[in-house]
């Protein structure tokens, strides 16, 4: 999916996005793949793998 898809998904702006991956080198551990054309593909996943880091950890009693 393209920047500005992920972005609406996320709620965020897509220069949110390129400045974390310029800053560094990823969006919380995500990279998009750079095209021929500079334009930035981000895995169709992307939102899931956002989901799965930041889920609570049960801590067994």
């Amino acid at each position: 999916m393209t920047t500005e898809q992920l972005a609406a998904k996320l709620g965020l702006q897509p220069h949110t996005l390129r400045i974390a991956l310029c800053r560094k080198g990823s969006y919380y551990g995500i990279k998009p793949a750079k095209l021929p054309n500079r334009q930035l593909l981000w895995p169709d996943d992307s939102i899931e793998q956002l989901t799965r880091q930041h889920q609570p950890v049960q801590v067994a009693a």
